[in-house]
């Protein structure tokens, strides 16, 4: 999909699906080579970064099959240890591959990762947490090359609660005789289902979803494994605001309340209803929205996600009030903001911090998407926008959403696919 036309104004009601996790698929498809046998993942949401990694296990030498929403894996072919740059660049989360090849193989030669444009992604601490398990490493100018000649397991010490230093630091580790603590871990959903689909396999880990994860790595894997990944946290987040924005009832079926609870409260604060079940969650709006009572601070989990910050600024834009966003994780995460201001929105950006006043109205306008999320959020805008919006760069909506269009339209948005 390159552009997406939305017509505002029409209240939403209906049920979604939540699609499996993005941010789970990529590193557990990566990990699927560290057994050196089959894998099939369920709930694999049909999106281009998914797509890219498929290319990625492909290039190594695996053998992958698509069938609805199972994807399988043959990693008993792998027979390389370099990504190149071309593959690389496809998406920002290729980085995952490297922990992966690295206990699969011992060495690994990566490209730099692509992705959206959010500003430097240092990989200094994927490179630290390397050599905290004695792999050597080295910048060749166009390449990293890792070495684990005398690998060791022993303390990993993040400077940072890195989710991909993480998932590179357990996957490595799995590979590494000995016992590996990571100190520091990221604690997201999206590492403990890392770390389930490693159990399957037969690595024993503990303490995955803390900051303190152990590894005891070097043993002998399981050769066939099946895992069902976590519902994607900030696609249900995104329904959410898109609903909150729009106004009307909408049930997310899948979702986890406590993986999107620092959205969904700000959500309730702003004045609408949440309602939990076993396996779902809805949300009705049907008054005007307020402001919050409180700055929105991009956190690591389980602090308020950062790529959930565009499409509740999206949310934000009719609320009674100042709604005041503090971005912590990335550099450039306000690349939205030019975009909104078009339609008519009220917002002033100063460094890191954005300040959204409410505004009477929205009115559709031509637009463009600059990275995924932001593009998330344009569409939760037109739904609000009196009139027409044509969003073009939905390209960069694809790597993350599975079906976006279709999902609006199921409902009631008035919302239609372009080429």
């Amino acid at each position: 999909m390159k552009k997406l036309k939305i017509t505002g104004g029409a209240q939403l009601s209906g049920s979604i699906n939540v699609q499996g996790s993005k941010n789970s698929a990529l590193p557990i498809l990566a990990a699927a080579i560290v057994s050196g046998g089959e894998t099939t993942v369920h709930n694999c949401p049909a999106i281009s970064d998914v797509e890219a990694a498929l290319e990625i296990l492909s290039y190594l030498g695996c053998r992958t099959e698509r069938d609805g929403d199972s994807v399988f894996v043959d990693s008993s072919g792998f027979s390389r240890t370099d990504v190149p740059e071309s593959l690389m660049c496809r998406m920002r989360g290729s980085l995952c591959f490297l922990g992966a090849i690295l206990c699969r193989a011992g060495e690994a030669r990566l490209g730099y990762p692509g992705g959206c444009r959010l500003g430097p992604r240092p990989i200094d601490i994927h490179v630290k947490a390397m050599r905290d398990l004695g792999i050597e490493a080295e910048n060749n100018g166009d390449e990293l090359v890792f070495r684990a000649e005398r690998p060791r397991g022993g303390i990993v010490s993040l400077s940072f609660p890195s989710v991909g230093a993480t998932e590179n630091a357990l996957l490595a580790a799995s590979g590494v005789r000995g016992t590996t603590v990571i100190i520091n871990a990221a604690r997201e959903p999206e590492i403990k289902d890392l770390a389930a689909y490693l159990q399957r396999l037969g690595v024993p880990v503990s303490g995955a979803g803390t900051a303190e994860i152990t590894v005891e790595g070097g043993v002998d894997y399981k050769k066939t494994a099946e895992h069902s990944l976590i519902p994607d946290r900030i696609a249900a987040a995104t329904y959410l605001c898109a609903a909150a924005s729009a106004g009307g009832r909408v049930e997310l079926r899948g979702a986890v309340y406590e993986d999107v609870a620092s959205v969904a409260e700000i959500l309730s604060e702003m004045g609408c209803e949440i309602k939990t079940g076993k396996n779902s969650l809805e949300l009705i709006k049907n008054r005007p929205l307020k402001a919050p009572g409180r700055e929105i601070i991009t956190k690591p989990y389980p602090g308020f996600p950062t790529d959930a910050q565009p499409p509740l600024m999206a949310a934000c834009l009719l609320s009674e009030g100042e709604t005041v966003f503090r971005e912590t994780m990335f550099e450039s995460r306000y690349r939205q903001a030019p975009e909104l201001i078009k339609m008519g929105a009220d917002i002033r950006v100063d460094g890191k911090t954005a300040s959204v006043r409410g505004v009477r109205r929205l009115t559709g306008a031509e637009l463009r998407a600059e990275d995924l999320r932001g593009g998330a959020a344009l569409a939760v805008a037109a739904l609000a926008a009196e009139g027409e919006s044509v969003i073009s760069g939905m390209e960069y909506v694809d790597r993350g959403y599975e079906g976006f269009d279709m999902a609006l339209k199921s409902i009631g948005a008035r919302a239609e696919a372009m080429e």
